[in-house]
């Protein structure tokens, strides 16, 4: 990264993934062409999981191409009058592919349920019991990843510490 002073530790993008909601997955699509889809997922012990349905243009570039990136805007605050946005990004790179094994996937499944309605089972027992045997489940290991802010974050943090 060239604006190191911009840089979030590793600690920070962790903490960004494992809060945030949604984020763009970026994969290789057909004839080459990037193809990127906002997409809601769990972050968990260094790897990201996604769930979708059993065949659509994510699955088959997937299936074709295992490399992938995933972006999340933390903080994205327009200052019109400086003509700037003080803004927070996290993107992660890695490989990416579908879970076949069911355990993994039911495990998964439950990691996201409970990112976007914890505490409740029963809820989510529900849900799975209607809708598991007609999603994937897709997993990304990072490999790396990297965080920035602008210079103004940056320095408003580095006067509160």
């Amino acid at each position: 990264m060239r604006r190191k002073r911009q840089q979030l530790t590793n600690d920070e993008c962790i903490r960004i993934m494992e809060t945030s909601t949604a984020g763009t997955l970026a994969l290789l699509g057909d004839g080459g062409y990037p193809y990127a889809v906002p997409i809601s997922y769990v972050y968990v012990g260094g790897k990201l999981y996604f769930h979708s349905a059993l065949s659509g243009h994510k699955i088959d570039a997937i299936r074709t191409y295992d490399k992938a990136s995933f972006c999340i805007i933390d903080t994205d605050d327009v200052h019109g009058e400086e003509y700037t946005t003080y803004f927070r990004s996290v993107i992660a790179f890695g490989r990416i592919h579908l879970i076949e094994d069911e355990r993994e996937k039911m495990d998964a499944a439950h990691q996201l349920g409970n990112h976007y309605n914890p505490n409740d089972e029963d809820a989510l027992q529900k849900e799975l019991a209607k809708g598991f045997s007609h999603m994937v489940i897709i997993r990304m290991d990072i490999e790396h990843m990297t965080g920035k802010e602008a210079i103004e974050l940056a320095r408003m943090r580095n006067q509160h510490q």
